[in-house]
């Protein structure tokens, strides 16, 4: 069973969805003109809120739904996606992660300017939004749209449930001996009392918790970087060598491939920053404004904070320490070896500490994705007994094996990004014209309020 689930994987992240994803990425930034560059410092304005007006349609402000997608994106990817690359492709692999988020970031100003674009306010002024209504209103295939809302739903479970409370219990369980149902309980009791109030209570956590868990566990590792400062030129030379070498640097990574570098750095850089998956679109969808453009913006701003800045946090304390050259670690026993040898003592807690709280926000993030879902899917009726479900599952995540879920969550993301990179190509025409009618009136880009 295993063994088919690897090969579906292997087949999932393929040249196929590689070259969409890169593809739809390239389209993007030419479309645009490199809107990720050119309107780069004009979207972290826009996060200030001084261009927010409280009187426009939505539920949560471009802080919070910023917040909202960068909960569920910064998670494990950061901490054990990135280790896994690197043990599978070399150092070369954070370099392919970086190009994903280069591209990613257009990718992500494009869906989530269509989500907010086609979204549906509801009379009481709740919002569903997402690639499946993009799907249906703009490209007027409604089975496209069943057919994104399936695989989001299904892939909820996996990515943003079980795989995180696994990835929570086991280094909880080896660092202070408390059994892994236990911590799958609390986790799910958690997330309850956090998702109950749907997208603004989500919204109002995140925004608490994302500033404060990215500066932890940025400042635990700049501080190893610091006292390795003079491994670091050798450390970037090697990635970018390894990037485009058949051999990596040494050791159990001899072997490592430039074909296994880029699968693995987009494969990770993907599940790590979501670009192109749809996702983060459900969440900022919901944000508080009249202007697709602005949150568009806003949005391609998660795979810099997430991919740029915390993942290469990651990678550089891995490689500066030599942690990657024993080839018997693999995922958080890597990352946590290479804290451990950066900075002996207190480091191997910043991972398990950051384990748990990237987790849990991913958790409570991913489960507003699956509810938008069930409620596209099945109507509202529906989106309580799904919350219930998913919170179950969580001490089940914590206590299983759980190399099959993450081989499953690999393929339904891959799945996810397949009718919403289709999406993006049929509409980038509206993405285009929005674009050039927003940046042509200084009074809309510019508001006095």
């Amino acid at each position: 069973m295993l063994e088919h689930l690897r090969q579906l994987s292997d087949f999932a992240w393929g040249p196929v969805t590689i070259c969409l994803l890169l593809g739809t990425g390239v389209l993007a930034a030419i479309m645009t003109r490199g809107i990720q560059i050119r309107k780069f410092l004009y979207a972290w304005g826009l996060i200030s809120g001084r261009y927010d007006n409280p009187e426009d349609e939505g539920e949560v402000t471009h802080f919070q739904a910023l917040s909202t997608a960068l909960s569920a994106t910064i998670g494990t990817g950061n901490i054990v996606g990135v280790a896994t690359a690197i043990a599978a492709g070399g150092p070369g692999a954070v370099f392919w992660m970086w190009v994903t988020a280069g591209f990613g970031m257009g990718l992500k100003y494009c869906e989530c300017l269509l989500s907010l674009h086609f979204r549906t306010i509801h009379d009481d002024g709740t919002v569903s939004a997402g690639p499946m209504h993009y799907l249906e209103k703009g490209v007027g295939q409604k089975w496209l749209g069943v057919l994104f809302a399936l695989f989001a739903a299904t892939a909820s479970f996996g990515i943003g449930n079980m795989v995180q409370a696994n990835s929570v219990a086991e280094p909880i369980s080896a660092a202070f001996g408390i059994p892994k149902m236990l911590t799958g309980v609390v986790i799910g009791i958690l997330v309850f009392a956090v998702i109950v109030g749907g997208i603004k209570r989500i919204g109002r956590v995140a925004s608490r918790m994302v500033p404060f868990m990215c500066l932890f566990y940025v400042a635990g590792s700049l501080l190893i970087l610091i006292i390795h400062a003079g491994a670091i030129p050798g450390a970037l030379a090697s990635i970018f060598k390894c990037a485009f070498s058949s051999t990596a640097a040494a050791g159990g990574l001899a072997g490592a491939s430039v074909a296994a570098a880029i699968r693995f750095g987009v494969a990770r850089g993907i599940f790590s920053n979501e670009s192109g998956l749809g996702s983060a679109p459900i969440a900022h969808g919901a944000a508080r404004t009249k202007e697709p453009v602005r949150e568009g913006l806003v949005a391609m701003l998660g795979p810099f904070i997430d991919t740029i800045v915390v993942c290469t946090m990651t990678a550089l304390v891995i490689i500066v320490t030599g942690a990657y050259m024993d080839e018997s670690l693999d995922g958080a026993r890597l990352t946590a070896r290479a804290f451990d040898i950066g900075l002996p003592g207190p480091g191997h807690y910043i991972v398990v500490f950051g384990l748990v709280i990237f987790a849990f926000s991913t958790a409570i993030s991913w489960s507003y994705y699956g509810d938008r879902c069930v409620d596209y899917l099945f109507g509202r009726k529906l989106v309580t007994p799904y919350r219930i479900i998913y919170c179950f599952l969580l001490p089940v995540g914590a206590a299983v094996k759980i190399e099959s879920v993450w081989l499953i969550s690999d393929i339904f993301n891959a799945a996810m990004a397949w009718p919403n990179l289709v999406g993006l190509i049929i509409l980038s025409p509206i993405v285009v014209r929005l674009t050039r009618e927003y940046f042509s009136d200084q009074a809309r880009v510019y508001p006095k309020n």
